[in-house]
């Protein structure tokens, strides 16, 4: 069995890497179903989420086409480029994925992005569930630093 690697040491990641690996909604709820865990977790567990939030429905209510679509274009695509870039490590052999250092970088983005997110969405409220207040707090105080 492999163990979880980045595929990049941690490096500052650019002004481009960064907008491009937020730029997609399916990576930005991949990250924000990530946040906050140590342990790596089952992709097929994290599709599951995705697809939930994608579709504003719990988890257990998603359509096996539904989770199909995320599961696949995460593993094909999603998840290797974050890997790559060294935001989340992946084990290939276990299916599984943790978010990597460079992560770091991303969040204080992935904060400010969120803001577009309908906000009687299921990701808003697994999001404030999961962070109470602080989360949607900092995301305030961001924006309001960006427009000064």
């Amino acid at each position: 069995m492999e163990a979880l690697t980045s595929r990049q040491e941690a490096q500052e990641l650019s002004a481009d890497t960064i907008l491009e690996l937020l730029a997609n909604r399916r990576r930005r709820y991949l990250l924000y179903a990530l946040r906050g865990r140590e342990d790596p977790i089952e992709l097929s567990t994290l599709a599951e989420q995705v697809a939930g939030w994608e579709h504003d429905v719990h988890p257990d209510e998603v359509e096996k086409n539904e989770y199909k679509s995320v599961y696949v274009s995460s593993v094909q695509c999603h998840v290797p480029k974050l890997a790559d870039a060294g935001v989340v490590d992946h084990d290939e052999d276990n299916h599984t994925v943790v978010l990597a250092d460079n992560f770091e970088q991303l969040e204080p983005y992935l904060r400010v992005v969120v803001k577009d997110e309908p906000e009687n969405s299921t990701l808003h409220a697994a999001l404030k569930a999961e962070s109470g207040d602080g989360f949607f707090s900092s995301i305030r105080e961001n924006v309001a630093r960006l427009k000064q």
